[in-house]
């Protein structure tokens, strides 16, 4: 999407973002049922740091938990003919697959 930040954090209602929808989600489901219904994220090296500050100031009790985060892979994009990870010297972050891809 060329997005610069994680696209969980765009709105969708109001002033409300997808991850606000998620977290109000769990929050009304704890209170409902009385117990701490787990919650993950599955970030990835793109995202996490959005989200979880995210998570820091607007439910701080969320980014508390333990094992809030799991982590997608990263994956070094390969050169063709090689098979070495490949290199690109004006910009390093792109000598890495997308998030997801390359995951097994």
């Amino acid at each position: 999407m060329g997005l610069d930040f994680a696209k969980s954090l765009l709105p969708v209602k109001g002033d409300d973002t997808f991850l606000d929808l998620t977290a109000k989600q769990v929050v009304k489901m704890r209170e409902d049922f009385g117990t701490n219904v787990k919650f993950m994220l599955m970030n990835s090296f793109s995202t996490s740091s959005d989200t979880l500050e995210f998570f820091r100031k607007k439910y701080p009790e969320i980014a508390d938990e333990k094992g809030l985060e799991l982590m997608q892979n990263k994956v070094p994009k390969l050169d063709r003919e090689t098979f070495v990870p490949a290199t690109c010297e004006s910009d390093p972050s792109n000598e890495w697959c997308p998030p997801g891809h390359g995951d097994l």
